[in-house]
């Protein structure tokens, strides 16, 4: 983990229990009269009272030092203006829209979705449809003509009896219906668009469903047959392509045939996809696949064959696909995971989906009773007197004198909304124009969308003050992302890169930095004790390790392990009996294990190197700079402590 991960690893630590806030609060400290508050301070210890391994930092009057310390800090890069960095506006942006999102949902109709998602996931459907085509804008006269005309395509299934399949050839606006007859094959939860899946899973077996609009059009379908879900399966093919025009038809099938021989007399399934396989994208791995659920394959012939395949029998025979000649063997099979294990996965993929548009459409209700609208009558009839039907053709122009426009229309909470913002929009909108008419109620339709729009801007930007704990969580993320900017240009860096400083400071406290006696030593290890008695003789005879481990060892039993280098004293490494002065100990014992060591070499304690302990020294370094570097802070800015207050927390935190 690098540097700033770790940082901001932390630092998501400290922000987890930040709902936890103090209502009351009074000014602690100020520091050029910036105010910093009691409830901050109080969350912060707590949260930070189990990551603190330093006894002396859960000491509220050194804690109260070190978020002085902090909060100098971050005064510090406010004044060297790291805030006005574009790097850091858009790191802040991203984690704020991240942070926001649980903000910006109704928790009720998500909770539903993830249930209603995962119930669905536990059956695939087979259904074939008929579609035809409409725009998602479509004037109400050409919906309705597509509705009529689906209306008739059903009756001639339901009520006349005609095959759905011939009729799906025949009427569907769905081009590979002319190969499929319109059957889509298996399918689970978030495969289709919601409309569709919707229709699709309250269809009943055997039925045909009730016209289903989706943005593609309506559809009809008819539910063939339904099934538990497999879940996944990992699966390793050989696959001979399908012959060329021209090509002997005969040979793809002898080599397939050939390669089943070679499996069946026990060669090695993954050399022989490496030789044969023609799945370039495969066979250098052996053939081994991706994981793999019913639908997602264009090949539902693969897809029952791996799924068919079990532990007791692996391998299946040579089978044919459109692709050409396979044989498969199972790897490994995984069931539908529990809802709560794919809780994350599957929030993600309603946030991806359409039903999306559920949650949103539940906030939106939300928002429209927070926050009532009521626009400037006499403005907004001068806003829709100014549209006319060019609008539909996207060719509608915003009057030249806009400046009557530019005053308010309506007020959103504390934010007010101009009439000229309204126009930009309209304008936006025009190239995608909804057929609603006449264009009065054109304009209602898009001032309605509108003004959701800046109902839902507004709720995000008013977070911070309707919620303490997002708005908590962002100020520390904030700070952080300053103080880590600040830490890396003010310390770190030059922690690393000043080696003239780095030295005088190594000099100036080498002595804190030593080693204890060392032993370059060979260390022999064995769970039979007889074994170590005769390494012992042979050592002492003056054998070396290659000798030993040939004698003992081989491909079969390994009965003596040695490995060698230079251990400190009381390391775990090392036999407990070993000493000075010696050159081989006797056989001692841990555990089950039993142990020699031959030394080679006795070091004398004495001062590390500056590179021997240069990690440790350059941490120090670094702590040394920047306490030096938190006093001249401290005379740089003005700090003011209130004491009496500092008490009433300490008795606070102790209760």
């Amino acid at each position: 983990m690098n540097l700033r991960n770790l940082f901001f690893a932390l630092l998501t630590g400290l922000t987890m229990s930040a709902q936890q806030q103090n209502s009351g609060k009074e000014v602690l400290f100020t520091i050029d009269k910036n105010p910093y508050y009691t409830d901050e301070f109080i969350r912060v210890y707590n949260k930070n009272l189990d990551l603190v391994k330093d006894e002396s930092q859960k000491n509220l009057d050194q804690y109260l030092e070190l978020f002085i310390g902090y909060k100098l800090k971050v005064n510090k890069a406010f004044k060297l203006g790291l805030q006005n960095g574009t790097q850091y506006q858009n790191e802040l942006k991203s984690y704020r829209t991240q942070l926001s999102k649980n903000y910006l949902m109704d928790s009720k109709v998500t909770q539903e979705l993830l249930d209603e998602g995962y119930e669905r996931l536990k059956k695939e459907v087979n259904a074939s449809h008929i579609l035809l085509m409409v725009d998602e804008n479509a004037a109400p006269a050409d919906t309705l003509a597509a509705y009529n005309k689906i209306m008739a395509i059903r009756d001639r299934i339901v009520k006349n009896g005609e095959d759905f399949g011939t009729v799906a050839m025949a009427a569907s606006q769905d081009p590979s219906a002319k190969e499929n007859k319109g059957n889509l094959g298996y399918f689970t939860a978030f495969r289709m668009v919601y409309a569709f899946e919707n229709g699709a899973y309250n269809t009943a077996l055997g039925q045909v469903s009730m016209p289903v609009r989706s943005r593609f059009g309506y559809h009809i379908i008819k539910v063939n047959d339904i099934r538990n879900n497999r879940g996944e399966v990992a699966v390793s093919h050989i696959m001979i392509l399908k012959p060329k025009e021209g090509e002997d038809p005969t040979k793809a099938k002898t080599t397939i045939d050939e390669i089943y021989q070679k499996l069946q007399q026990g060669e090695q399934f993954e050399e022989l996809a490496k030789q044969f396989s023609e799945d370039k994208s495969s066979s250098t791995k052996g053939g081994v696949l991706n994981k793999f659920a019913s639908g997602q394959l264009s090949s539902e012939e693969f897809e029952n064959q791996s799924f068919a395949l079990t532990k007791e029998n692996p391998l299946s025979k040579p089978f044919e696909t459109a692709y050409g000649w396979h044989i498969v063997k199972l790897n490994d099979k995984f069931p539908l995971r529990t809802k709560d294990e794919m809780k994350m996965e599957l929030e993600n993929k309603i946030a991806r989906d359409d039903r999306s548009k559920k949650i949103s459409d539940a906030l939106a209700v939300k928002l429209r009773k927070k926050y009532p609208v009521k626009p400037e009558s006499k403005l907004y009839k001068e806003i829709a007197k100014s549209v006319d039907d060019s609008f539909y053709k996207g060719e509608w122009k915003m009057p030249a004198d806009l400046k009557k426009f530019d005053t308010k229309l309506f007020v959103i909470g504390s934010k007010e909304i101009k009439g000229g913002t309204f126009m930009d929009y309209l304008y936006s909108q025009q190239k995608s124009a909804v057929g609603i008419k006449p264009v009065s109620k054109l304009v209602d339709y898009y001032f309605s969308r509108f003004a959701d729009e800046q109902r839902a801007v507004f709720n995000n930007e008013n977070l911070e003050n309707e919620y303490p704990e997002f708005a908590a969580v962002m100020s520390e993320y904030r700070d952080g992302l300053l103080l880590f900017d600040l830490m890396e240009k003010e310390i770190w860096q030059k922690a690393k890169t000043d080696s003239i400083g780095l030295k005088d400071f190594y000099e100036k406290n080498k002595q804190k930095y030593l080693w204890k006696t060392r032993f370059d030593a060979e260390i022999y290890s064995s769970t039979k004790p007889d074994v170590m008695k005769k390494v012992l003789a042979l050592l002492k005879k003056g054998n070396d390790a290659k000798t030993i481990k040939e004698k003992f060892n081989s491909e079969k039993e390994l009965n003596v392990m040695m490995y060698d280098g230079i251990y400190e004293e009381g390391a775990d490494a090392l036999p407990k009996n070993i000493k000075a002065g010696e050159t081989y100990t006797e056989i001692s014992q841990k555990g089950e294990y039993y142990y020699i060591a031959k030394i080679r070499k006795v070091i004398p304690a004495g001062v590390k190197s500056l590179e021997e302990c240069k990690g440790r020294v350059t941490n120090e370094y670094q702590q040394f700079l920047e306490q030096n570097w938190i006093d001249t802070l401290k005379k740089e800015f003005q700090i003011n402590i209130n004491k009496d207050v500092f008490e009433r927390v300490k008795q606070q935190i102790k209760k």
